[in-house]
């Protein structure tokens, strides 16, 4: 129902359907996303478990999973409780926290924990190993279109796994879209309209492809939020004072979308247009609309640059 309206606003064109490749990438890369939602899920489990058996590893570790984290979980569930002996099997810059770590491992991890951990980890690793098989299979089935996931590669907060989700979900022909508002409109990335009586109120976005908004929104964390350089960064710091960091996320994650499109579209690379790129349009834009509120008013106006 929704592909047909937007087919009947002009928003895509009737030959959107992607060809068989496009759609298999897709089928894959999503298969591969609902995997890794599922491992999250499993990871948080093991916290559970661990919070309720009082073992407080993920206060001390960075990673529960990890080689050390590994190591005391496997300890614990072959019967060893000391908090001494299991602090000993830490490596690396763990064993910098040891104190701490004792501390953290003084629990009453039971026999009913230790089955539940068994299986936890188990189910983790077996979808590790799935979630690399079809890692795998994403890389034979992205081959073919090898230059636009580098191209996509050099946007900020845009790594492989992304691009190739984002390849997966908009394909790589973009005359399928009238113009990269077109394609934002369609992933749901652009600002909603609530107007009533000539007042604008606050709207939240419209509902869109969520595997590729869930993608962007990543990117957009990695490039804008958690960087201090470029003009991405610099889009979140302006947005997000007077809009909040969620709005000021979406802000960012429909540049990257809008950035990918013409990437796509004019088969260039990305180059960064600075930090003060927003601030050159928008002077741009309160010039312009200067210029043209007076010759609305019957001026002929000729600018000059001051000396």
């Amino acid at each position: 129902m929704w592909i047909a309206q937007l087919l009947e606003h002009g928003l895509i064109r009737a030959s959107f359907v992607p060809p068989a490749p496009i759609r298999e990438l897709r089928d894959l890369t999503r298969y591969r996303r609902a995997l890794i939602e599922e491992r999250t899920r499993e990871a948080n489990r093991l916290h559970k478990v661990l919070e309720d058996a009082g073992i407080k590893l993920a206060s001390v570790a960075s990673d529960v999973l990890g080689v050390s984290g590994r190591a005391i979980l496997a300890a614990l569930i072959e019967g060893t409780t000391d908090p001494m002996v299991l602090a000993e099997l830490a490596r690396g810059v763990l064993r910098k926290k040891l104190p701490a770590l004792r501390h953290a491992l003084m629990g009453r991890f039971r026999e009913h924990h230790a089955f539940l951990v068994t299986q936890i980890l188990a189910h983790l690793d077996y979808l590790d190993e799935l979630i690399a098989t079809v890692s795998g299979q994403v890389e034979v089935a992205i081959a073919p279109f090898a230059d636009e996931l580098a191209r996509l590669d050099t946007i900020p907060g845009i790594n492989q796994r992304t691009a190739e989700a984002v390849i997966a979900e908009i394909g790589v022909d973009m005359t399928v879209f009238p113009s990269a508002r077109h394609l934002a409109s369609w992933a749901g990335l652009c600002p909603g309209n609530n107007e009533s009586a000539g007042k604008h109120r606050p709207a939240h976005a419209r509902k869109g492809n969520r595997w590729l908004r869930s993608a962007l929104t990543e990117a957009a964390l990695a490039g804008a939020v958690r960087s201090k350089k470029g003009a991405l960064a610099a889009r979140y710091r302006r947005v997000m004072p007077h809009r909040g960091h969620k709005k000021a996320v979406v802000a960012v994650a429909h540049a990257i979308l809008v950035t990918a499109y013409h990437l796509l579209a004019r088969q260039v690379t990305y180059t960064d247009p600075g930090a003060d790129y927003y601030e050159r349009r928008h002077a741009d834009r309160v010039r312009q609309r200067a210029v043209q509120t007076l010759e609305r008013q019957g001026y002929r106006v000729s600018l000059e640059p001051a000396a």
